[in-house]
């Protein structure tokens, strides 16, 4: 009886053995790529990859030329995987070129060529929304940009482009008036203008004035306290946020909004605008906050196109920080997807310092609070004036964007997306342009009755 019990235990111990070694060997052999995207920009280009399982992976950097080596584990060399030589823009700042290969049995070798030396992370990111299991490789610059720095050359150049245009026009004025006859429609050409002689005692300076002389270099560099309005389109990159009926992404329609709020802003006299982000990319919420904070910003102004879980919903709404709680169900509802969107744009955890995220974002003050909720009130006064309002009031909820402790901060929910003939709206350029103007508007009018303090240093 002990023979047989004994002999039983050991081919258990056996067919045990050989499940494992089978489930091992069909996890290595099962793994595949679903989908592989490059979100390039500026400030870091992202790559992912994909897949139904969770991969392994190692990465070296390899100088003589800079490239980024990627050995993955358990795959094999697919068409979807060298879909990702093709995704590589020609304007991406970091990378130029990928290779694929396979290394080694199962496992597939990526060789990043880069442009510049770069600061690699990489990570993974559970299952979440619509995506699956997905290895993620940030390759950000070894000196980060320096966002005020970038302000002040963006602005000098436009007052440089300014000026020159103001020279050009004066040229091709004085042009028109040394050359009458040709520049008025029929005259001849065949004879040249008689010019009446000037007086005796006119100055010869007088018969052919000449052009001001260009501001001098000093002048494009002396320039005032400006207010600065940062602002935030929601959501980007790998975080498409709310989708409408027909497909529209709230990521694209909010970042057309921003740019055409950007442009206005820079066209007001003593305002300039400071994007979070400018193109399809992914930031998170706490960069976000720290990007504004960076430039000093006066005012923090995040764009949204939200959804909800009917297709009646609709109108736009404008939300403030609470510390105390949502001002409405609607409200915390809201704010608690939107501060999910770190989970669906992939935050890499590892290298965040929770402690100081955790500290800045739970410094929000009263002060910033009630200056929110009056320029809450300006930017929902004119909004009403282009189309219909969710709520007659600024609402309040824990928005994490919200929270950096001295920047009035506003959340604005142009429209709900999910509304067939608000994504209609939301589409169109024209009616943009008209939600733009109105939200300009009412942060001019909130600065014309609270002029920003003064800083330690001129922009």
């Amino acid at each position: 009886m002990k023979r047989v019990s004994q002999g039983r235990r050991e081919a258990m111990r056996r067919m045990g053995a050989l499940a494992l070694l089978l489930t091992g060997a069909d996890l290595a052999r099962g793994a595949s790529i679903v989908a592989v995207r490059v979100w390039p920009a500026a400030d870091y280009t992202r790559v992912t990859i994909e897949s139904d399982q969770a991969l392994v992976a190692r990465h070296q950097l390899v100088e003589g030329p800079d490239r980024l080596v990627v050995d993955i584990e358990g795959l094999e060399l697919s068409p979807a995987l060298r879909d990702l030589v093709g995704k590589v823009r020609a304007d991406d700042p970091f990378i130029s070129g990928v290779r694929i290969g396979q290394n080694q049995p199962r496992v597939v070798r990526l060789v990043i060529d880069l442009k510049q030396p770069t600061a690699p992370q990489q990570f993974t990111l559970a299952p979440v929304a619509a995506y699956q299991h997905r290895l993620v490789f940030d390759l950000y610059p070894v000196q980060e940009r320096d966002p005020l720095l970038a302000l002040i050359r963006d602005k000098e150049q436009a007052e440089q482009q300014a000026a020159q245009s103001v020279q050009d026009a004066l040229g091709e004025f004085i042009g028109r008036i040394d050359k009458p006859d040709l520049a008025r429609p029929g005259a001849s050409k065949s004879r040249p203008p008689i010019a009446a002689a000037p007086p005796a005692s006119a100055p010869a300076e007088q018969m052919h004035p000449a052009p001001p002389p260009p501001p001098s270099p000093g002048l494009l560099h002396r320039v005032e306290r400006l207010i600065i309005v940062a602002i935030d389109p929601g959501h980007g990159g790998e975080d498409p946020g709310a989708s409408g009926p027909s497909g529209l992404h709230e990521k694209d329609v909010v970042l057309q909004i921003g740019l055409r709020l950007r442009d206005r802003i820079n066209a007001i006299p003593g305002m300039r605008a400071m994007m979070t982000r400018d193109d399809d990319f992914f930031v998170p919420l706490h960069e976000r906050v720290r990007k504004a904070r960076r430039v000093q910003a006066d005012l923090f102004v995040s764009v949204h196109a939200d959804a909800f879980l009917t297709p009646q919903a609709r109108g736009a709404s404008v939300f403030a920080l609470s510390q105390s709680g949502a001002s409405s169900s609607a409200a915390r509802w809201m704010a608690d997807k939107e501060n999910a969107a770190d989970l669906v744009g992939g935050v890499n955890v590892k290298v965040a310092d929770t402690h100081v995220l955790r500290t800045m974002l739970d410094m929000s003050t009263t002060a910033q609070i009630k200056d929110s909720l009056r320029v809450g009130g300006e930017v929902l006064g004119q909004i009403g004036k282009v189309g219909k309002l969710h709520k007659g009031s600024v609402e309040q909820a824990g928005f994490a964007v919200l929270k950096a402790p001295d920047i009035p901060s506003i959340l604005v929910e142009t429209a709900f997306i999910s509304n067939p003939e608000e994504e209609s709206k939301l589409r169109d350029p024209a009616y943009q342009r008209e939600l733009v103007e109105a939200l300009a508007t009412g942060i001019k009018r909130y600065f014309a009755k609270n002029p920003p303090l003064a800083r330690n240093r001129t922009l």
